[in-house]
Parts: C-alpha cells; structure tokens; sequence
C-alpha cells in the first residue's frame, strides 16, 4: 500500500527482456537507502519487489502481465521515474490509498500553464471513467491527484509547482502516457453495488 506521494525521482539504470517478463534496475538514494529483498517499492505507479539491492539501486522483475497493463515497458536507461516506498502504520497519508496497482494508461492531451500551477488534461479510458469524479482521487504515474474536471473522454488535474518540480508530470509533454490508478474504494463500491438484487 502506498500514498501517492513520491519520495523522490529516480533514474532507470537498465530494463531488460527475459522470457515472458523484464528486469528493471533502478536508481534512487532514498528508497534505497534502508530496502531489502522483498520490500515494494512503487515505480511510476507500479508496485514492484526488490529482488536485489546495490548501492543506491534496485532490481525487480517484471511480469508480463504487468508490462502489458502499464506503460513500464517504454522506460528506457537514463529516464527519471517517480518512486515511492510502501507504507507503514506510522505513515502519514498524505495522499490517498494507492495500491500500485495500476488500472489503464492515459496520454496527455494538452497542458496549460497558469501563474502557479498548470492544468494537466489526460484521456480517459473508457472501462475506468465510472470510476473518476470530479474532486475525487486518481494516481497518475504514482502521484496522488484531485481530478479538478471530468468531460467525456477526458479529465483534469492541476498541478502545483513541487509536483511539477519534483515529479515527471513536470516533465512528460503532450502525447506521453502515463499509468493510471482509479480510487479503489470506488472500484469496491461499484462492485457491491453489482450484487444489489
């Protein structure tokens, strides 16, 4: 469990092929700096397990399943991802309740800046948009957002100046993807109203 606030920005070291799945290895001080085999660590909103630790990186393998359901695969060496250690009981929730589990990918249609913030426009797949409200909670590429505006096919998000700063929603442009989560107790909501007779 993690809550959308990213700890630091890392850099991908290396993502290479294996049957079915991928390795990744990533660099970052900070949730480096006490991981261990087994931890979860959650890299552009994706909850990855430490298999090895080296200094200031980690590995963690990634399944195929995974692969196909994020935008993981497109990482390339050299690219800063988003990280963010799993939280404890004595974590402050600054966020939200973010499993890492992603649930689509969104591209970025149009960014427009203001004095101190910029609005961030994403497509809206069309299997999550039950799930997303108007100052409801989403995590795009692992960080806690308030969707400011739904329309259609799309949604919004401000983003203010040290989520800008210190993420890589300040750096992706028009056309990017980005992974997506969905708030999950909406998902649970939706779910136990399936069953109402």
């Amino acid at each position: 469990m993690f809550t959308g606030i990213v700890e630091e920005l890392g850099e991908v070291i290396a993502l290479s092929e294996r049957a079915e799945a991928a390795r990744i290895v990533v660099r970052g001080k900070v949730v480096t700096a006490d991981a261990r085999p087994g931890d979860s660590i959650a890299v552009n909103g994706v909850c990855l397990t430490v298999v090895d630790v080296d200094g200031d990186a980690f590995g963690a393998d990634v399944m195929a399943e995974t692969l196909r359901r994020t935008c993981l695969a497109a990482v390339a060496p050299g690219e800063p991802v988003n990280l963010e250690r799993a939280a404890t009981l004595s974590t402050r929730l600054g966020g939200h309740l973010v499993q890492g589990h992603v649930d689509g990918v969104a591209t970025i249609l149009a960014r427009q800046a203001a004095p101190h913030w910029e609005v961030v426009t994403l497509s809206l797949p069309a299997a999550l948009s039950r799930y997303v409200v108007e100052k409801g909670s989403i995590t795009v590429d692992g960080v806690s957002l308030t969707v400011t505006e739904v329309s259609g096919e799309a949604f919004s998000v401000s983003l203010i100046p040290t989520t800008l700063a210190v993420t890589t929603l300040g750096r992706k442009g028009v056309g990017a993807a980005c992974n997506l989560e969905v708030d999950v107790i909406a998902k649970y909501v939706q779910r136990l109203l399936e069953g109402r007779d």
